[in-house]
């Protein structure tokens, strides 16, 4: 267990920078991400208002004056989409200062955030996101697990800093997004429908998104699936990982695969309770390719950069998992959750390689400790999957 305000995220330095060039400055993420703790780590002497305290959301949505005389800048509010109104008064402030950092936002909904920041604060603002824990930065604290333990826990902080139960909190978690976040978002009556098709997406994580069949299996349409998607991804539950088509014609898969933002969350959602279950579970490369993948996400996101990472795949079944576009770069990624290294391992990369010769030479992510060191990849342990996108 460790103490969740000096573990040291990586955004925090981003932050830091963006403050110094901008007057506003917002984070999105999922709730209980760590934004709170982070923008008080990093402006500990700043005025702080959570617009989820009744309270304090009451005085800003009914007299906002009032409500920035209580908590003048340098500011942080959190939730700030639960009062998206405010965005408009912080417009006309940050128009009338050359003083920069004024305001720290955050929020867990990037769909209305993001739609509010666009009308309001358009060229004003910094745009983060923060994800849960990476393994990176557990390593820094010195949080060493194993595969099976780093997917059944997941990387939540209150997990690692209150040393809480891990399928209880994502239980917890889930039936308070269940019931706070979905019902006011999308005002659902039957509850229990949804929770249904959140299990059946748990089901086919990493596979290409086919709502048709799952049309079938709810009796829900294809329109009402869409929306229920969107919501899901835009409160940081799921992450589509988009298809990378150019330029190949009309062999190649075009719809997203999905994953979810969490490990933990997945594996409470599959039913499984312990480490040792990941092991044995038939969906074990699947959720293994999860972590992976989401664990390249939030190595971009942390540097502050869009994520540039996509997934190959033609209608011949060949693959590959991961895509990294630098610049105009392709580096190819196979990610294997065996301990064993094994040479078909790469055999996606050489066939993506072969059809893109300009790409790079390509990354093997598996569970084992040893490296072999081969000509057409580069072998590395999930541990360090980070390092990779830096």
């Amino acid at each position: 267990m460790y103490n969740r305000d000096m573990i040291n995220r990586t955004l925090l330095s981003e932050l830091a920078f963006l403050a110094r060039e901008y007057t506003v400055v917002t984070i999105v993420g999922p709730r209980q991400s760590g934004k709170t703790t982070l923008c008080k780590m990093r402006f500990p002497d700043y005025n702080y208002a959570n617009l989820e305290h009744p309270d304090i959301r009451l005085l800003a949505s009914t007299d906002p004056n009032s409500f920035f005389e209580m908590f003048p800048a340098p500011v942080i509010i959190d939730e700030i989409q639960r009062v998206p109104d405010l965005l408009s008064y912080i417009q006309v402030f940050a128009d009338n200062t050359n003083l920069k950092g004024q305001y720290i936002l955050t929020g867990s909904h990037q769909l209305a955030l993001r739609e509010a920041v666009s009308q309001s604060l358009a060229g004003r603002t910094a745009l983060l996101e923060l994800l849960p824990l990476s393994i990176q930065e557990l390593s820094a604290t010195g949080v060493d697990l194993s595969r099976d333990e780093y997917i059944q826990q997941g990387f939540y902080p209150r997990i690692y800093a209150e040393d809480m139960d891990p399928f209880r909190l994502h239980r917890n978690y889930f039936q308070t997004y269940v019931e706070r976040d979905v019902r006011q978002i999308l005002k659902i009556k039957d509850l229990s429908l949804f929770e249904q098709f959140v299990r059946l997406l748990a089901g086919r994580v990493g596979q290409v998104l086919n709502l048709h069949s799952m049309t079938a299996a709810l009796g829900v349409s294809g329109k009402t699936l869409k929306e229920w998607i969107s919501v899901l991804e835009a409160s940081f539950v799921v992450y589509r990982l988009p298809p990378y088509f150019e330029n190949f014609g009309k062999r190649i898969v075009k719809s997203s695969k999905l994953y979810f933002t969490d490990t933990g969350l997945l594996c409470y959602l599959l039913g499984i309770e312990t480490p040792a279950q990941v092991a044995r579970d038939p969906l074990l490369g699947a959720l293994f390719e999860n972590l992976v993948v989401i664990e390249a996400l939030k190595s971009r996101l942390n540097q502050g950069r869009d994520p540039n990472l996509f997934y190959f795949r033609d209608n011949n079944q060949n693959e590959v998992d991961l895509i990294f576009k630098q610049g105009r770069t392709l580096v190819p990624m196979e990610i294997k959750a065996s301990m064993t290294y094994h040479a078909d391992f790469s055999k996606g990369l050489r066939y993506f390689r072969k059809i893109v010769p300009s790409s790079a030479r390509g990354f093997v992510v598996f569970s084992g400790e040893v490296t072999p060191d081969l000509e057409d990849a580069t072998v590395v342990n999930f541990k360090k999957t980070g390092t990779v996108f830096i």
